[in-house]
């Protein structure tokens, strides 16, 4: 895993060929250091992220977990899950949703991540075109200002971030170089494809001690910037300044709003000569556990208890007590085709579980999934204290 972006790689058991040795790396580009070409109404909705070495033999897939920023409907969007080729060139692998199912890639598309199953490493991401103007991405506005300030200028930075994990980290990262601290819970804004632009403002600022320098009522991101996705760190900075070096109390209000669209607005109540660092808003620092793990503790799920789930539940049963009851049960019904294609879809149900919850996976709720399975066939579950 990345820490802190929401970014994994999961290499089930046996996905690797008896005998092989890989040194398997996993990394998160950033959108100007990759030339991804996108036309018309097309955006970037996910990190770019390579997984590899590119061309090695998999006997199982393996499952890429990333962030995404899209407000999926089918009605609303075309998402298309695209690889780079080894010439270079983007290529659609996958188009979310279409029917017959891919042999090779399958995506699960849930409302914060998708996770995606290869059998080719490589380089992907996953871009989208609006079907119509009611097609929304999601943006995390989040505001900045100095930790602490001694000059009379008071500089607050404003950005409208695609709201995935591993963007506000950089963010968080970059501010922290800059001396910045975090002045406000960050809010999410759902910005449409409407052609219409983002207008920041600034309002109830007490004049007798502190006045704007912007000219206009407000300040204006045009909407291409912010749909195509390739402008990561997109930012306003509303510039103040103090009457007097003895005022440092700030309370002001912060509008952000898409012209006919959706908006926020942020109450700002602080002492500039504090270093008041609200950190509570924000994901901790580091995630549990180390940023890779190798073998048997990769998976919370035992693998002898594993074994037994697969080898009951992969043939079907005429009461239904088999992995298309599991599926279901755990709501990973949505591509059941994908998992049949495969030797054993019972493994490919218990990798996605390892994948969503990775790295604090709580058994309960697998075990009680499996519980019920089982509640139709009563001799599936057989399980020897041995295997326990």
């Amino acid at each position: 895993m990345i820490p802190n972006t929401g970014i994994s790689l999961l290499i089930p058991p046996d996905a690797i060929p008896r005998g092989k040795i890989y040194e398997v790396y996993l990394t998160l580009h950033k959108q100007e250091d990759v030339r991804l070409p996108l036309a018309g109404c097309q955006t970037l909705l996910s990190p770019i992220v390579s997984c590899g070495p590119p061309g090695v033999l998999l006997t199982r897939p393996v499952i890429l977990a990333m962030g995404h920023c899209v407000e999926a409907s089918a009605e609303n969007w075309s998402i298309r899950l695209k690889k780079q080729s080894c010439e270079g060139s983007w290529e659609d692998v996958l188009h979310l949703g279409e029917e017959p199912a891919s042999e090779l890639y399958y995506c699960q598309l849930e409302p914060q991540a998708c996770y995606v199953f290869t059998e080719q490493l490589g380089r992907f991401a996953l871009v989208g075109e609006s079907l119509s103007m009611a097609a929304s991405k999601r943006l995390k506005l989040v505001l900045f200002a100095p930790a602490s300030c001694s000059s009379l200028e008071y500089n607050i930075r404003v950005y409208c971030l695609s709201d995935t994990q591993d963007v506000l980290k950089e963010v968080i990262q970059l501010e922290k170089q800059m001396g910045g601290q975090l002045i406000g819970a960050p809010r999410v804004l759902h910005f449409k494809d409407s052609y219409h632009n983002l207008r920041l403002s600034i309002h109830d600022m007490p004049s007798s001690l502190w006045k704007s320098k912007l000219l206009a009522s407000y300040q204006e991101i045009p909407f291409y910037h912010i749909w195509s996705g390739l402008q990561p760190y997109l930012h306003c900075t509303f510039t103040l300044e103090r009457l007097s070096p003895s005022t440092c109390e700030l309370a002001c209000k912060i509008w952000i709003w898409q012209v006919e669209g959706d908006g926020q607005s942020f109450t700002i109540n602080l002492n500039i000569a504090k270093d008041t660092r609200f950190s509570d808003w924000l994901a901790p620092d580091g995630e549990a556990g180390p940023a890779a793990l190798v073998g048997p503790s990769a998976f919370k799920i035992p693998f002898l208890i594993r074994q037994k789930i697969i080898s009951s539940l992969d043939a079907p049963c005429a009461r239904g007590a088999d992995w298309r009851t599991l599926a279901q049960k755990l709501n990973l019904d949505s591509h059941l085709s994908f998992f049949a294609l495969k030797p054993s879809p019972t493994a490919m149900i218990l990798n996605l579980w390892e994948a969503r919850h990775f790295p604090s996976g709580n058994l309960a709720q697998l075990a009680a999934a499996v519980a019920e399975v089982g509640k139709q066939d009563s001799s599936l579950f057989a399980v020897s204290e041995a295997e326990c």
